[in-house]
């Protein structure tokens, strides 16, 4: 797969699963996002900030210096609703740290980001699943509000971050857990786990 075009992912059998997207994505997450929910009956719809364009197109991480996975996104995260939706995915990689970007900070302002003020609206819809997976619980870090007290896992590259926005990570011996559920928030370690993360966040909604 080189090229996708979001929102064509399987006939919406069980409803639309959005995915917040940005350049460098992590490729095996994106492949495995479109191979899986699919086949469980969800429509992947991908969706991010347009920027006024009618649609946009952004590569995933480069592997042996070939970025070999690009989704073509014609959803504006400021034109939807989250309750449209039976679940939200955060895909890893640096795409999340690129939703959190502002163009106008001002000093005591909360993150105004097109992507930080839907997922307000998405933690605060009773019973929407929301699911982050190795990096992209960046984006919650960019509102103390988001994380503080959330029991959750993430890669040991952004824990820090993670702590010192307010989340409480799950540790297992020397690493963080593989993956931590607290109520509607699904969060998983790193690519390597992802089949069984996305098991979870599927039988999670189901519920």
């Amino acid at each position: 797969m080189t090229d996708e075009t979001a929102g064509r992912f399987g006939e919406a059998v069980k409803g639309k699963i959005g995915v917040l997207i940005e350049e460098h994505f992590d490729p095996t997450e994106f492949t495995r996002f479109n191979e899986y929910l699919p086949s469980r009956g969800y429509q992947v719809e991908y969706i991010s900030h347009l920027w006024g364009q009618e649609k946009l197109k952004f590569g995933s991480n480069a592997e042996n210096d070939q970025v070999d996975q690009h989704v073509t996104v014609v959803t504006e995260i400021n034109n939807i609703k989250a309750e449209d939706y039976k679940g939200i995915l955060l895909i890893g990689a640096y795409a999340t740290d690129r939703l959190r970007y502002q163009t106008e900070v001002y000093k005591g302002q909360k993150n105004l980001s097109p992507a930080v003020v839907f997922l307000r609206k998405v933690m605060q819809t009773k019973g929407l699943k929301l699911g982050t997976i190795c990096h992209s619980l960046w984006l919650l870090c960019a509102d103390r509000d988001l994380m503080a007290g959330r029991k959750v896992t993430c890669s040991h590259n952004i824990l820090c971050d993670v702590e010192n926005a307010g989340g409480d990570v799950i540790y297992e011996g020397n690493g963080t857990i593989e993956m931590v559920i607290d109520r509607d928030l699904i969060t998983g370690k790193h690519p390597g786990m992802v089949d069984l993360f996305m098991e979870t966040f599927v039988n999670e909604i189901e519920k």
